[in-house]
């Protein structure tokens, strides 16, 4: 209802302004009484015409309208209040003062100044709009209905008042009504979609299935050459169950407009609802192919049609073969390449994924999302220096976002540039806000970093405050247990973190060989040979430092000569410890302080 509320108001300032004209702009103040030496001018008429009102009076409604433009609203209600009250028989002051208290929400009081604006003014039809307007806000709907029923026998050309009606009808649940109010309207201009729609709905939820029908047929003989209204009565059909009319309805769509961009879309959706798949494929790859059907509307579809189990099963492939009919279509689109750059990354293979988001951010490098998924696949790649080389860019574009500086930081830690590093992860940690996991992380890197810098004190300190954010980070564990037990400091404490990070990754070989490290650093050989021996199980992935630790283990069980066969097979790693080359030349273990 409230699309006549500006109209309204447009028109009474108007009014008011124009009176105001006719005479001189003498404003009233409450507390102060007309000058009854002053000559009158002019008179207008009150509604009932048993008074006349001055039209220096009409000056103190300008001034107090003045007042609700300029935000003053006490002083406006103060100025109508007095106004209405000293001069009880002028319907505007009323409608004014009713307009005010009505954006207070005080509808019930407002309701009563309109109805005695109406008696005085019957004629008023502004005054009966707002006065339907209220009453909706009072719940007097049926007495809101029937001033618009009025309405539109006073005034049967204005069209507005019949929809305004029908909107009425269907607020109350007349929905029978509503129909009919639609019905006179279109008597009167004529068939439109708006209305026919309309109507459409009202038969379905009166369950009139024939009328929805008819209306949509009505649509389609007025406007034959609208392809659109035919694409409507399909659609209507595969939702009443009438597959074999809606089928026939799209054949004269590719028929009367074969350049249709959705046409296809509603041909697959067809057959896939029919059980016929591989029609439904053919219809989307011609959907897919047309240039015209909009790039959003081909993502939605491809998002919304594959469901992340279908793509891993039998629909991957027609996933893959949409999304490059995509690419080929609009190759100058960053959307395109972006889903199909999904879609691969999904399918795990990473270096086409990441060809698919470099084309994108070549495209348009404006979206954060790329860059983060581009520097995650670079880092699953191992490519540290495009990793490196990339995050820079990205921080360049996006400064504040902390996730880069954690890739760019590894990226240079893995370079070796560690001092360059350390700067990068010290910025990006601060800020990290409610997020201890990612905390954690920052300060690993930093850890790792200051290690390989041998900067133990500094290392140790990063290292605390990751398992402060996150005390059950398996990794931060491992690896600051390995570096306390390589210097002999607080192995009691390291044999705790390393025995944690087993128990939270009972599979990981890595971290099995520095409990069983750290427990030989205690003395505890026997226990160390049980963990480092475990680690040995892992035939893929050991390293020459497990070869070693595990020779060192036998050494000192008594077993020299099988110390020696893994002292040489972690040398044919090509790896191993500064002392490795003289445990083997000198057939005994050389411990670090340079002591058997």
């Amino acid at each position: 209802m409230t699309k006549f509320r500006g109209f309204i108001i447009s028109n009474i300032f108007l009014l008011l302004t124009l009176q105001a004209l006719c005479g001189p702009d003498v404003a009233m103040i409450p507390g102060e009484e007309p000058d009854s030496g002053k000559a009158k001018h002019s008179k207008r008429h009150s509604g009932d015409d048993k008074s006349l009102i001055d039209v220096e009076n009409t000056a103190m409604l300008i001034d107090a309208k003045k007042e609700v433009l300029i935000g003053n609203t006490d002083k406006a209600l103060q100025m109508f209040t007095y106004y209405t009250e000293h001069y009880p028989n002028d319907p505007a002051g009323k409608f004014e003062l009713a307009r005010l208290l009505a954006t207070s929400e005080k509808y019930n009081a407002a309701y009563d100044l309109l109805k005695d604006a109406i008696r005085l003014d019957p004629n008023n039809k502004y005054y009966q709009i707002f006065l339907a307007e209220v009453c909706q806000q009072c719940k007097k709907e049926k007495e809101a209905i029937g001033i618009y029923e009025n309405l539109v026998k006073k005034y049967p050309g204005e069209l507005d008042y019949y929809f305004q009606l029908a909107a009425l009808y269907l607020n109350a649940g007349d929905e029978k009504k509503a129909a009919e109010t639609y019905d006179q309207i279109e008597g009167k201009a004529g068939i439109n979609e708006e209305i026919s729609l309309q109507k459409e709905k009202i038969y379905l939820h009166l369950g009139n299935i024939e009328k929805a029908e008819n209306e949509l047929r009505s649509l389609v003989s007025a406007f034959p050459d609208d392809s659109r209204y035919l694409s409507m009565l399909a659609e209507f059909y595969m939702g009443n169950n009438q597959q074999n009319k809606a089928l026939e309805i799209y054949k004269r769509v590719v028929e009367k407009d074969p350049g249709n961009p959705y046409i296809h879309m509603s041909l697959a959706d067809y057959y896939r609802k029919t059980g016929n798949k591989e029609k439904a494929f053919e219809e989307l790859k011609l959907g897919f192919a047309n240039p015209n059907l909009d790039i959003d509307t081909k993502v939605t579809i491809l998002l919304s049609f594959y469901t992340i189990n279908q793509i891993y099963d039998q629909l991957k492939e027609q996933a893959f073969e949409l999304s490059r009919i995509m690419i080929t279509i609009h190759p100058d689109n960053p959307k395109a390449w972006s889903i199909y750059g999904d879609l691969l990354s999904q399918d795990k293979k990473y270096t086409e994924a990441k060809d698919a988001f470099l084309k994108v951010i070549s495209l348009d490098s404006s979206k954060y999302v790329v860059w983060e998924e581009l520097l995650r696949l670079e880092l699953q790649l191992t490519e540290y220096q495009v990793l490196y080389d990339h995050g820079k860019k990205a921080l360049e574009l996006f400064p504040d976002q902390n996730i880069l500086y954690l890739f760019t930081g590894l990226g240079a830690v893995q370079l070796k540039k560690y001092d360059e590093a350390i700067k990068i992860l010290d910025h990006g940690v601060r800020l990290v806000v409610n997020n201890d996991d990612l905390i954690a992380q920052f300060y690993m890197y930093i850890g790792d970093a200051w290690h390989s810098l041998k900067n133990t004190e500094e290392s140790d300190k990063a290292y605390e405050k990751s398992l402060k954010a996150k005390d059950n980070n398996a990794y931060v564990l491992n690896n600051f247990a390995y570096y306390l037990s390589l210097r002999g400091k607080d192995l009691e404490r390291a044999e705790k973190m390393a025995k944690k990070a087993v128990e939270l990754d009972t599979a990981n070989s890595s971290f099995e060989d520095t409990y069983g490290w750290v427990l030989y650093k205690l003395g505890k050989i026997s226990e160390a040979k049980k963990w480092i021996g475990k680690a040995l199980e892992d035939k893929e992935s050991v390293s020459s430092e497990v070869l070693e630790h595990y020779g060192d283990v036998l050494y000192r069980l008594g077993e020299p000569e099988k110390a020696l066969e893994y002292w040489n097979k972690a040398k044919s790693k090509g790896e191993g410890s500064e002392l490795l080359n003289r445990k083997i030349s000198e057939k005994k273990l050389i411990e670090q302080n340079g002591k058997e």
